[in-house]
């Protein structure tokens, strides 16, 4: 009996090679033939940043994989306050990682550029988090649930939040503090598309039965920008944020304007 090998792939990949990693990861292309693939989580693979990224690349804490092997097997690091062991685990948007030993939260955001941006925040600040809801549902025995944007099930939200608003979550409580709905007026970043990473508050929702949802938003300098409403995901009610952002403030730079923002410093 004869297979091809085509059929024969049995279960999930197990690696990934470093030309094919995300862009955003910022890997250099002569380093190895490898990049670490991140474990299966609460983020989709191309959407996050592996442990192992983060403490060797960005933050500098180790210089090889054996070293942030260790690091975690001490458990020094903690996502959304919960200790991590496993190198590859997956961190995305709006993941708080504390590391208690040396005093540090960072929350992660992306950049005007659409690249991750491992953010410093207060001691305050890393114990909520942001959480866009994704569905809401009813499940066994009538509880009404809702599933957020990290892979969460919150079970008896207030009835007045829907899909697509943003939830204030507590990492101490493991509950819903407070939310900020859909609407136009409301400061949001964008988390998809061409336009990731940019910030604007929106201005208008146009709807297209049977497709999708076009959100139109203008940054602070007054660049008018549209995106898919999957793509916007609300950060503060009105002008200000419930999470302190970048200061860039999301806005996007043309190429001379970049140019002209580094001559002047």
């Amino acid at each position: 009996f004869f297979f091809s090998s085509d059929s024969m792939t049995r279960g999930p990949k197990k690696h990934l090679k470093r030309l094919n990693a995300p862009n955003h990861w910022m890997l250099d292309k002569l380093t190895g033939v490898w990049a670490p693939k991140p474990s299966p989580g609460p983020h989709k693979t191309r959407e996050c940043i592996p442990m192992i990224i983060l403490l060797r690349n960005r933050l500098k804490y180790a210089l090889t994989r054996r070293e942030v092997f260790l690091i975690a097997a001490q458990r020094h690091i903690q996502v959304d306050s919960k200790v991590r062991t496993d190198t590859r685990f997956p961190i995305g948007f709006m993941d708080v990682v504390s590391i208690p030993k040396t005093g540090e939260n960072f929350r992660f955001l992306y950049d005007a550029k659409g690249r991750f941006f491992v953010h410093r925040i207060s001691e305050e600040e890393a114990k909520f988090k942001l959480c866009q809801v994704k569905d809401v549902a009813v499940g066994k025995n009538g509880i009404p649930y809702i599933v957020t944007h990290d892979g969460r099930t919150i079970r008896y939200p207030d009835p007045l939040i829907k899909a697509h608003d943003t939830v204030k979550f507590s990492l101490e409580t493991n509950s819903i503090v407070g939310h900020v709905s859909f609407d136009v007026g409301n400061l949001a970043m964008i988390t998809g598309g061409n336009n990731l990473g940019r910030m604007g508050v929106v201005e208008r929702r146009e709807k297209h039965p049977g497709s999708h949802d076009i959100i139109h938003l203008k940054d602070t300098a007054g660049h008018q920008f549209a995106t898919r409403m999957e793509n916007v995901f609300i950060v503060g009610s009105g002008s200000s944020s419930l999470v302190t952002i970048p200061k860039g403030q999301g806005v996007k730079l043309s190429i001379t304007e970049e140019r002209q923002r580094k001559l002047r410093s």
